[in-house]
């Protein structure tokens, strides 16, 4: 199959590159006739372009669900990697394709796959768009909580530095880790920064340690602008002790730990229980 030489292509963060094939055009533009008559006609579906983008990664982060059906039904190779590491998975997470999410992983994908020094988890890509679907479907089919990623941390600290509340929630009622470190800095020291009251409040519901100390030796408050609501909410909580409703729940979420959803719906208490416990 030839390669077509055009003007630089800008592929997301990945970079500049020249030589597109007509498969990954086609995959890339939602063609499905076009990318149908290619491959009928003996093109391969797995050929790479610079930086090893297959068509495959094209079709995924422009979020074209049927050329990405078509490609797997032909044979592409559903966790095949860039040059940065990155997976066709963490591509249409990053876009927040829901429907492409869903395909992939029926197909296989690798909801956990390995990280390296230059990629992050589909969980991180989904959590760093804010795509709260997404987010809810990795995890149901087991996506790691608490991966780790050198630049950023767990996918609650990305939900965190990046204001997606939504993300916040469905991750920690899903039993992520609420003080989980990188160099430190917990996700409510992210919250702190970006000054966002509700989603502050959601962490310390969920037992978010408000004098935990950063690698500056800050507490979350620290970060805040004095006489600011959410300052204003940290130095309140500081001298309220937490209640004994609260401190039962947290350890009630902390023994049943990620599978704690699905436990409390089988309990035989009343449901306005199960909704307190649930956070709902």
């Amino acid at each position: 199959m030839e390669t077509e030489n055009t003007r630089p292509y800008f592929f997301g963060d990945i970079g500049c590159w020249s030589e597109r094939t007509e498969v990954h055009k086609a995959a890339s533009l939602g063609q499905v006739s076009r990318l149908q008559d290619l491959i009928q006609s003996g093109a391969s579906v797995n050929i790479v372009a610079v930086d090893s983008v297959t068509p495959l990664h094209e079709a995924c982060v422009r979020g074209q669900a049927q050329c990405v059906q078509l490609l797997l039904e032909a044979g592409a190779q559903v966790d095949a990697r860039n040059v940065d590491g990155s997976t066709p998975l963490c591509e249409a997470c990053s876009a927040g394709s829901l429907e492409c999410v869903k395909i992939l992983l029926e197909h296989g994908a690798k909801a956990n796959p390995a990280l390296t020094s230059r990629t992050a988890s589909p969980l991180h890509e989904a959590c760093m768009g804010g795509n709260s679907d997404c987010v809810k479907l990795l995890i149901e089919q087991g996506a790691g909580l608490e991966a780790y990623d050198l630049y950023y941390g767990t996918p609650l600290h990305v939900a965190c530095a990046n204001k997606h509340t939504d993300c916040v929630k469905v991750l920690l009622n899903a039993g992520a880790k609420v003080n989980a470190a990188r160099l430190h800095d917990t996700p409510l020291h992210h919250a702190a920064k970006s000054m966002l009251v509700d989603m502050i409040e959601i962490l310390v519901e969920f037992g978010a340690n408000i004098y935990a100390r950063d690698q500056h030796n800050k507490k979350p408050v620290d970060h805040t602008t004095p006489g600011s609501p959410s300052a204003t909410y940290l130095q309140s909580y500081e001298v309220t002790p937490m209640s004994l409703q609260q401190l039962s729940r947290l350890a009630v979420r902390k023994k049943l730990g990620t599978g704690a959803l699905k436990d409390i719906g089988q309990l035989d208490i009343p449901k306005i229980l199960i909704g307190y416990l649930c956070y709902q």
